[in-house]
């Protein structure tokens, strides 16, 4: 072989061990991007997780405000304390005649 084609060959392997270097370095980056702790994957895991809870606090913040309102009403009106009574509790007044009315059974 001549000399010429000697020095051709030569820097042809640094050149290939260094591109395939470069490309297992960004095989091993993608992998973190994609699947690794802070990655696309975990983020839209994450992402998931939020909407389910943001929709569940959404629903207890609307069920929050029914219940104040009606605590509102209670501490206010002694009329809804009387009829909240009656209703759940089957308190009556002196003098009146509570019945009980059943009907058929199946």
């Amino acid at each position: 072989m001549s000399s010429a084609s000697r020095a051709g060959a030569a820097p042809r392997a640094p050149r290939r061990l260094l591109v395939i270097a470069l490309l297992a370095v960004f095989t091993v980056l993608q992998v973190q991007l994609w699947f690794g702790s802070g990655g696309v994957v975990a983020l839209q895991r994450t992402k998931g997780v939020l909407e389910r809870v943001t929709a569940l606090n959404d629903t207890a913040h609307k069920r929050n405000a029914v219940e104040a309102a009606d605590v509102a009403d209670l501490g206010k009106n002694g009329a809804a304390v009387e009829a909240r009574a009656r209703s759940e509790l089957g308190m009556i007044h002196k003098g009146e005649t509570f019945y009980l009315v059943v009907g058929p059974q199946r």
